[in-house]
C-alpha cells in the first residue's frame, strides 16, 4: 500500500508551481516530514515532505513540470527497508544455488553514493542542498559556519573549490615530458574546440518568468517617471564612524547606511503621504504606517522581502530585520509572508557600484527609491570647491498617483535629513 504525496498550500493567490528538484529517488528510504521535493513557486522554493515513513515508490512528474496545488507529485511505500531488502535476499538466494566464482565475486559498492545517501541525517535547506547535489561533495565532512554549527551555501562551494585543487596534479609537467606516451599533444588539442561559437538554453525559473512578467507589467500600467538628486553623506558616514563600535557592541549588529535612509523615507513618508500609497481599481489607498520593502539579490533573482512598520522601529531593529532577511535570500529560506505586501520599496545599487539607475516601481506600490554608489566628488559649498563623499539618489514614482512636486518634495525631505541626522532625532 502506497500514499500519496501531494502539492501543499503554497500561499495566498498562488495555485501552481515548478517542480525544481528531486530530493529523493524511487527506492530511498524516507522519514515522516523529510524533504523529498523542492518546488519554485513565483516567489520563494518550497520543500515538499514525506506525509508518512517508508520508501519513495514513485515519481509521477518530471523536474521542470509545473504542479497544481493539491496534485499528487509521488507515491510512498510503506516499510522503509521493504524494497532496500529485496535486493540483498535475493542475491543471498542467488548466492546459495550459484555461488559467484573469482571474476563473479560482487564488487564493492561506490563510496562516491555515500554523501547523497548521507543527506537526510543533516538539516540543510533546500539551496543548500541543490549545492551539495551539483558539486558532488560529502556535507557530513564540511564544517558549517552558518548558525549552530549549519551549513552554508558558501561553506558547499568553498569545500567544492578545495576538492578541486588537486585536480590540476596528473597533468604536471613531469608525465607530460615523457617520451613513450602521447597524451600530452592530444591534451593540447582541447583549448581549439573550447574557442568554437557554442550556446546554451535554459529554462527559466519560475521565479525569472514571475520577474520579468510584474516589470514589464509596471511598465506597460503605470505611468514611470523618474526624479534624482544628490546627498552629501559626510554627516552620516561621521555619525557612523563615531557610533558604530558601541552600536554593535550594544545591539550586536553592525550600524549600516540602510537604517538612516528607512527612517528618512518613514520621515519624508508623512509629509508627501502619496508616496506611500497605492492605486486599487478607481481608489487610491492611503497607509498609515510604512512597510518597506528591501530589495536584496538572490541566488536565483531579486527577491523584496518587507520590513513591516518600519517607522516605529529603531535603528538597530531596521538593520537586524535587514540582516537577518539577507541571510535568508542567499539561503532561500524566505517565506512567503516575509514577501508579502509592503507599501514602499528601497534598492540599494551602491553595493554592486552603480552610479545612477532608474528603477522600477514594484506593484502595487507607486514608489521606489534608488540609492548608489557612494563617490567623492568636487562640490560647491559656501563658495568653495571642496571635495564631499556624496551619492546619486533616484526615486521613481507612478504619476498617475504622484505628482512631479509631490516627488520631488519627497526626494528633497529624505535628503535633508541624510545630510542632518538631527532631523531623524526630533522628527523635523
Amino acid at each position: 500500500m502506497s500514499t500519496d504525496v501531494k502539492v501543499p498550500a503554497l500561499g495566498e493567490s498562488i495555485t501552481e508551481a515548478t517542480l525544481g528538484q528531486w530530493l529523493k529517488q524511487p527506492g530511498d528510504t524516507v522519514a515522516a516530514d523529510e524533504p523529498i521535493a523542492s518546488l519554485e513557486t513565483d516567489k520563494v522554493s518550497v520543500e515538499v515532505n514525506a506525509p508518512v515513513a517508508g520508501t519513495l515508490a514513485e515519481q509521477l512528474v518530471k523536474e521542470g513540470d509545473t504542479v497544481e496545488v493539491g496534485a499528487i507529485i509521488a507515491r510512498v511505500g510503506e516499510g522503509g527497508g521493504a524494497v532496500a531488502a529485496a535486493a540483498p535476499a535475493q542475491e543471498v538466494a542467488d548466492a546459495s544455488t550459484n555461488p559467484p566464482g573469482p571474476a563473479e565475486t560482487p564488487l564493492p559498492r561506490d563510496n562516491a553514493l555515500a554523501p547523497a545517501e548521507e543527506h537526510a541525517d543533516l538539516t540543510l535547506s533546500p539551496a543548500v542542498r541543490r549545492a551539495v547535489l551539483e558539486h558532488h561533495v560529502d556535507p557530513s565532512k564540511i564544517n558549517g559556519t552558518g548558525k549552530d554549527g549549519r551549513i552554508t551555501k558558501d561553506d558547499v562551494i568553498a569545500a567544492a573549490q578545495s576538492k578541486a585543487a588537486p585536480a590540476p596534479a596528473p597533468v604536471a609537467p613531469p608525465p607530460q615530458k615523457a617520451e613513450p606516451t602521447r597524451a600530452a599533444p592530444a591534451a593540447a588539442s582541447a583549448p581549439a574546440v573550447a574557442g568554437q561559437r557554442t550556446e546554451e538554453r535554459v529554462k527559466m525559473s519560475r521565479l525569472r518568468q514571475t520577474i520579468a512578467a510584474r516589470l514589464k507589467d509596471a511598465q506597460n500600467t503605470a505611468a514611470l517617471l523618474t526624479t534624482f538628486n544628490d546627498v552629501d553623506m559626510s554627516a552620516v558616514i561621521d555619525a557612523r564612524n563615531r557610533y558604530k563600535d558601541l552600536f554593535e557592541k550594544k545591539h550586536g549588529i553592525r550600524l549600516g547606511f540602510m537604517g538612516f535612509f528607512v527612517k528618512a523615507c518613514a520621515l519624508a513618508a508623512r509629509d508627501v503621504p502619496s508616496v506611500n500609497a497605492s492605486i486599487q481599481g478607481d481608489e487610491i489607498v492611503y497607509h498609515d504606517y510604512l512597510d518597506v520593502s528591501v530589495a536584496v539579490s538572490a541566488p536565483k533573482g531579486l527577491v523584496v522581502p518587507v520590513i513591516r512598520n518600519a517607522d516605529a522601529m529603531s535603528f538597530a531593529e531596521i538593520e537586524k530585520s535587514i540582516a537577518a532577511y539577507g541571510k535568508k535570500a542567499k539561503e532561500g529560506t524566505l517565506t512567503m509572508d516575509e514577501m508579502s505586501g509592503g507599501t514602499f520599496t528601497i534598492s540599494n545599487g551602491g553595493v554592486f557600484g552603480s552610479l545612477l539607475s532608474t528603477p522600477i516601481i514594484n506593484p502595487p506600490q507607486s514608489a521606489v527609491l534608488g540609492m548608489h554608489r557612494i563617490e567623492e566628488r568636487p562640490v560647491a559649498k559656501d563658495g568653495q570647491v571642496v571635495i564631499r563623499p556624496m551619492m546619486y539618489l533616484a526615486l521613481s514614482y507612478d504619476h498617475r498617483l504622484i505628482d512631479g512636486r509631490e516627488a520631488v518634495t519627497f526626494l528633497v525631505r529624505v535628503k535633508e535629513a541624510i545630510e542632518d541626522p538631527t532631523r531623524l532625532l526630533i522628527d523635523l
